[in-house]
């Protein structure tokens, strides 16, 4: 049995947490680039460049990619073979939060009560998600998942009849109605399977996959290419402003259903693809 401290947690969160706002990663700048090559608007090349010339400003003077600093998002896979010692696992991961957004002047967007409207002054709670898996390692994700895309994302209960068709027609749809509202160009999230509850779940960790790597099942790779391909098709562009790049990558996942659902989820991201992974 592995001993882990919680306040190991806190610290290495505080520190992606903040960095994860500062730096857009190497794979998400390498794939703006590489939409700006492929990009036939005049305008939506200026855009994709502008795009560029923000994250390196952020990068260099360590301020946030966007105004918006996003709601913290955690997932935890703890090792079965792991003891957490020291406190509390949910203070431990707040605690966390609240000095990356604080020591690092992040916007605080999270309110305590939807109702009241009253803001938590730390960006507190994070939004925290626990699996227990093999071994006695702990990995951390964290994702500052900011509004604009988050409100445009959508969840369906289709019909099983409408196949992987429907599916992709559910994508595209959530994609047109959402326009330049998530700020494209996108990083798509979809999640098929599971029931109510866990197909959201099940397409926002498929946002945390490394950009563009494809699904590794080869059925799932295809409709991937084929949802990404329809929409840049569609003609949004970057920022909505027309153009060929609305996307930059689609991530699909799956996971088992009952025989009478087609669970179907889209979680949006914008260009500031923000996350990070760590391992204790």
């Amino acid at each position: 049995m592995r001993m882990i401290d919680v306040s190991e947690i806190t610290e290495v969160l505080a520190r992606i947490a903040a960095e994860s706002c500062f730096v857009l990663g190497r794979p998400e700048m390498d794939s703006l680039r590489a939409a700006g090559r492929r990009e036939r608007s005049a305008l939506g090349r200026e855009i994709l460049g502008e795009l560029l010339e923000n994250a390196e400003v952020a990068r260099e003077e360590r301020r946030p990619l966007c105004q918006d600093t996003g709601t913290a998002v955690v997932f935890l896979d703890i090792g079965q073979d792991v003891r957490l010692v020291g406190g509390d696992i949910r203070e431990a991961v707040d605690r966390g939060v609240a000095r990356a957004y604080r020591e690092n002047s992040l916007r605080a967007s999270v309110l305590s009560d939807p109702f009241l409207r009253e803001n938590s002054g730390d960006n507190t709670p994070a939004i925290l998600h626990v699996s227990i898996v093999p071994g006695e390692r702990v990995r951390l994700l964290f994702a500052a998942k900011g509004g604009g895309a988050e409100n445009m994302s959508r969840l369906a209960m289709l019909s099983p009849a409408d196949g992987e068709g429907g599916v992709v027609e559910f994508v595209l749809g959530t994609v047109r109605e959402a326009g330049g509202r998530p700020c494209p160009p996108l990083v798509i999230g979809v999640g098929v399977g599971g029931n109510f509850e866990t197909v959201a779940l099940l397409a926002k960790r498929a946002l945390l996959r490394p950009l563009g790597e494809p699904n590794p099942e080869k059925r799932l790779a295809r409709i991937e290419e084929e949802i990404l391909a329809r929409v840049n098709a569609t003609g949004i562009g970057p920022q909505g402003l027309g153009g060929s790049a609305t996307a930059l990558a689609v991530h699909l996942d799956v996971a088992p259903c009952h025989i009478a659902s087609l669970p179907a989820a889209v979680n949006l991201d914008c260009h500031s693809h923000r996350h990070a992974e760590a391992i204790l």
